[in-house]
Parts: C-alpha cells; sequence; structure tokens
C-alpha cells in the first residue's frame, strides 16, 4: 500500500509560475498538486475544498498580497506554507515578515525561469515542498502582529582547517548560533529574550543575498541588543549579534582587541552559504573552550561535524530539542554525533546562553 500523497495548492499570479510549479510537483512520486490559484480570493475557495497539506505562496498578487492572506491562513487554518519571493530588497523584507507570520520556508525565484537555473531550482523547491509537510505548524510568539544553484557538497575542511593547539580556557565568551528552516522566528525567540548586557554573538541563518540584511534589520528594531549583518573586518561587540551574510561564509577570528569576523568567499559547504560549520570550525581555533555554540531548527547536517570539533576543545554546545524544532535535523544530526552537551527547549536557550554570560564574567573578575 503506498503512502498518502502531499496535497498541494500552488497559489501564484504569474501563469508561467502556476505551470513550471505544477509540472514539478506533481512529476514527484510523493506529490500531487490539488489546485492552482492566480490570487487569494481563489485560493481560499480551494483551500476549503481541498485542504492541502503544503502551499506555495506567492507574495506580489492582485486584489490581497501574500501577506495579508498568510495572516489570514495562519489565524483560522494554520497550514505549512512555502513563500515564493523575488530577489529584490522589497521580496526579501516581505519575506522576512513572512517567516514572522508563520511561513515555514521560502525559495528564491529568478527572474526568468533560465534553463541553467532549472534543475537546481527544481530541486530546492521540491526539499523544501517535502519538508514543510512534515512539519506541525504551531502557535508562535511574536514581537511584531537552507541559492538558487545547488552545488556540489563540499566539506568544511576545504574553507578552513583546524589548527594544532586550541586557545586555552579563561578567555573572553562568545556564542555561536546556526539555524536554517524555521530558524527566523527561532532566532527572533532567542535574541529578543536578551538583555542589552549579552555575550558578543555570531550568527549563521541560511539564506541568499539580499534577504540577510533585511532579517537583521527587523530583528534590529525588536531586540535589545545591536543586530548587524556581518561585513569583513567588522568587531563583534558585548551586546552585539552579527548574522553572516548570504552567499558569503563567516569565521570568527581574535587578535588582542577581542573578536572579529572575517567574511570571504568560497565554495558551498554541505551546499550552504554561508554554512554553521565554517563558523563553528573557526571558533574552534580562535575561541575553543571559551565558545557556546547552539544548534538549532533546520534541515540536514550542517553544523554537526563543526559542533563536534567545538565539543572536543570543551566548549559548551546545546542543540534545540525536537518538540520545539520546526524541523529536526541539524539538532540531530548533532546529538547522534556526541556532540552536544545540553538539549534544551527553544524557550530555556536565551536564558541559557546569559548565565553562561554571567558565570564567564564572575570568573573574570575573581
Amino acid at each position: 500500500m503506498m503512502n498518502k500523497k502531499i496535497k498541494v495548492l500552488i497559489v501564484d499570479d504569474s501563469a508561467m509560475i502556476r505551470e513550471f510549479l505544477r509540472k514539478l510537483l506533481d512529476s514527484q512520486p510523493d506529490m500531487t498538486v490539488v489546485g492552482t490559484a492566480a490570487d487569494p480570493y481563489y485560493a481560499r475557495d480551494k483551500f476549503l475544498k481541498e485542504r492541502p497539506d503544503v502551499l506555495t505562496l506567492d507574495i506580489e498578487m492582485p486584489r490581497m498580497d501574500g501577506l495579508t492572506f498568510l495572516k489570514k491562513l495562519m489565524a483560522a487554518h494554520p497550514t505549512p506554507v512555502v513563500m515564493i519571493s523575488s530577489l529584490t530588497q522589497r521580496g526579501a523584507e516581505a519575506t522576512v515578515k513572512a517567516l514572522s507570520l508563520g511561513a515555514v520556508d521560502f525559495v528564491a525565484k529568478p527572474t526568468h525561469l533560465l534553463p541553467e537555473n532549472l534543475e537546481a531550482l527544481s530541486e530546492e523547491i521540491v526539499s523544501k515542498v517535502r519538508a514543510a509537510a512534515g512539519v506541525r505548524v504551531r502557535a508562535r510568539r511574536r514581537i511584531d502582529p537552507d541559492k538558487l544553484k545547488v552545488p556540489e557538497k563540499v566539506e568544511v575542511d576545504k574553507v578552513v582547517a583546524l589548527t594544532k593547539a586550541p586557545p586555552r580556557p579563561g578567555g573572553p565568551m562568545v556564542t555561536l548560533l546556526g539555524s536554517s528552516t524555521g530558524g527566523t522566528v527561532a532566532l527572533e525567540e532567542v535574541l529578543t529574550r536578551l538583555p542589552a548586557d549579552s555575550p558578543p554573538i555570531a550568527i549563521v541563518q541560511h539564506m541568499p543575498e539580499h534577504f540577510t540584511k533585511a532579517f537583521a534589520e527587523r530583528l534590529d528594531g525588536i531586540c535589545r541588543i545591536k543586530v548587524v549583518e556581518g561585513a569583513d573586518q567588522m568587531r563583534l561587540e558585548p551586546g552585539m549579534a552579527i548574522i553572516a551574510p548570504g552567499g558569503k561564509h563567516m569565521l570568527l577570528e581574535r587578535n588582542a582587541q577581542g573578536y572579529w569576523v572575517h567574511v570571504k568567499d568560497g565554495p558551498p559547504v554541505n551546499r550552504h552559504k554561508p554554512s554553521v560549520d565554517v563558523l563553528f570550525r573557526s571558533a574552534v581555533n580562535s575561541a575553543g573552550p571559551n565558545a557556546v555554540a547552539v544548534i538549532m531548527t533546520g534541515m540536514g547536517n550542517d553544523g554537526a561535524r563543526g559542533i563536534k570539533d567545538l565539543h572536543d576543545v570543551k566548549a559548551f554546545t546545546v542543540a534545540q530539542d525536537e518538540e520545539s524544532c520546526t524541523v529536526y535535523g541539524m539538532p540531530k544530526a548533532a546529538v547522534e554525533l556526541g556532540a552536544v552537551d545540553r538539549v534544551v527547549p527553544l524557550d530555556r536557550i536565551a536564558p541559557l546562553i546569559v548565565g553562561m554570560w554571567e558565570q564567564a564574567k564572575g570568573r573574570r573578575l575573581s
């Protein structure tokens, strides 16, 4: 007996995009497209009739924009949604808003469906729709009412190698956060709970270029700490979080003045750029046992090897628990490697970071 197919409803005002998505998803053995709609009003009727498992949703549509429809949908019938977003600053800002409203993930679509983009774009769409079907959409606390080409998988050693001797304990503390699918909401939950006097924080959230800037600006507007998109040679100070820019790797470095970030190009690692593994591995060299590393919700295993390297040099390592994850992929991979000191629910991550910071300050003052 075959497993039940994933029922998908496509909502997009472009006939070309609707047809592309319909053919792509209907060709998957575990999916069936139960309808397409050119605007949210038609989508509403088809949703109530077909009760799909997943929606793909465009942001810019006539009569009602995608964000308004998403907000209404999540209030009445919480359902996994994958946003189809344009590669523009406006599209990035709207996508970040959509994720805060409850969308599971997004795909950044090209302006034209060129042949050289189609294979990678198709693989990304299929994997994200499939993952979304397994997500349990939850009510989320809100402050405001994982790249188009899938590259060859590259190991972290190609970007950053381990040095022979990590730093000794007793240095300044730094916190590292890594996340992917569901991470925008999870990071908001953590960062908005932190006081202004918090440890310096370096973050990798899987996002393409343009989107990380909009995400950092949104967080900076609702957090007590300062949140910025990373730039090369930027100093990392207490009360500050730096988010790796989309399309670049971010490494943690340290000199006599303290921690700073090195932003560089390079091959995608675990098919991601930025990669959590790259940030975590670089922290082995620069922070070692003085790091607190947290691996959070996301598909795949990016970050698992890096957090294992940190664990091996006595850094304090944490994984978000399965119950509070949107997708329990990255934390699960880290736990299975034996790389994690503590597994905690999402709402305990911020207090844990603050507690470690207070301990570190107390040790340095004594």
